[in-house]
């Protein structure tokens, strides 16, 4: 099975952009959405559905052109779960969860911590996602949390380590917490497959960051570790242009 996980930066901006076609290329059987600024109402899923994407969950953020996430898929699943159960999580739209017979896949979109509010906003919303993914696992041991985490773990992560060290999405405080997080009863599968440096899927759209490489991996699929045995391969797909992110591709048996 593949599973891609892209932030689209808007569906719509990426649609225009030659999303669909890429996409029956791609020939995923779940794709999990990030950052979709707009409702199901604002654009055409028939493409979708053509492409086999029958099981189709949209979840929009309450504020117009923010936020929101999706899955497509080509599996019918066994439960749909919109969001968390926590308010302030669920108004921005970050949390969409598919049931299948044997794992669950959820397409997170983690707040970036842009200024001092919305840092401490971020910090409230990892330790409560935490709390919730705790107590997740006990009734879905087999979980696959697929996503833009907002957060470079690792200094082979990011570009520039030594300059970008107190900008948010590198700070000690978020490197730590997934760190902890992937200490909980996760494999970041990018990472299991590959050592390598120079591996992104973010660039700023600023002074030719994406051509020149001066990326951040930001993006994320991790896999609780009783599906460890079930991992297959797990890629970055950079060719794919279509937003300042890049999807990940994750393959499982």
């Amino acid at each position: 099975m593949k599973i891609i996980s892209y932030n689209v930066n808007g569906i719509r901006a990426a649609i225009r952009k030659g999303f669909v076609e890429w996409l029956e290329k791609a020939d995923a059987d779940v794709v999990c959405l990030q950052e979709i600024k707009a409702t199901p109402e604002q654009f055409d899923q028939a493409p979708f559905e053509e492409l086999g994407y029958k099981y189709n969950s949209w979840f929009p953020a309450v504020k117009k052109g923010y936020s929101g996430v999706a899955i497509l898929s080509k599996i019918e699943p066994k439960n749909v779960i919109f969001g968390t159960g926590i308010d302030y999580m669920d108004f921005e739209g970050r949390n969409v969860r598919v049931d299948f017979e044997d794992f669950s896949v959820m397409s997170l979109y983690l707040p970036s911590g842009t200024n001092l509010a919305r840092l401490d906003h971020k910090f409230k919303y990892m330790d409560d996602f935490q709390e919730y993914i705790d107590e997740l696992k006990q009734e879905l041991p087999h979980l696959i949390i697929c996503g833009d985490y907002n957060i470079c773990h690792e200094e082979i992560d990011i570009h520039d380590p030594v300059r970008l060290k107190n900008t948010s999405g590198f700070l000690p405080q978020e490197r730590e917490w997934i760190g902890k997080f992937i200490d909980s009863g996760f494999i970041d599968a990018f990472r299991h497959f590959n050592s390598e440096p120079h591996q992104y899927s973010w660039w700023s759209y600023r002074a030719g960051a994406r051509e020149r490489n001066k990326g951040w991996r930001i993006d994320y699929s991790m896999v609780s570790l009783p599906l460890q045995e079930k991992l297959k391969r797990a890629v970055i797909l950079p060719e794919a242009r279509h937003s300042d992110h890049c999807p990940v591709l994750l393959e499982i048996e």
